[in-house]
């Protein structure tokens, strides 16, 4: 009787670690890069983006080699999302964005360099929500990151 109880503990403890490792194992998913998305990702010659409102007087500049070239030719297009999504999406990637800069022994502080000042409580607009979430999926698609808990896709 203990035998049998004892094998029965081993088979659960070994379906539970196969499972934790069959699970553990599929969290990572492959980015599919297009020919279009690589062509951007290997251009060199600098590319700046203003993102800007004159509204609320908010302004990124961001100097990306390949990011204008990507925006315009791999992005969904403007209206594609709405504004709430891509809120809360920056939202989100701000702050492991600004958590990651605070941290330069844990991550590469030549890719998070500076600190993002962006509000949930302020209302930058569409184009700019539009922008900064397109950098954030552009980045994380190029250097291989994952600012948050969702996959970058296109």
């Amino acid at each position: 009787m203990k035998k049998t109880c004892l094998l029965f503990q081993n088979l659960f403890l070994l379906a539970v670690l196969a499972s934790c490792m069959v699970s553990c194992g599929s969290t990572k998913e492959s980015l599919s890069i297009s020919s279009d998305e690589e062509q951007a990702f290997k251009q060199v010659e600098g590319d700046t983006i203003t993102i800007s409102s004159n509204t609320t007087e908010y302004e990124i500049i961001i100097i990306e080699p390949g990011f204008n070239v990507w925006l315009s030719s791999v992005a969904k297009p403007e209206g594609y999302y709405s504004q709430s999504f891509l809120e809360n999406r920056n939202y989100m990637m701000v702050l492991e964005w600004n958590n990651r800069v605070i941290q330069p022994s844990r991550f590469d502080p030549n890719l998070y360099e500076l600190q993002i000042d962006y509000s949930s409580q302020i209302d930058y607009g569409y184009e700019v929500n539009y922008k900064l979430y397109n950098y954030f999926i552009y980045f994380q698609r190029k250097y291989n990151q994952r600012l948050g808990p969702f996959v970058p896709r296109i």
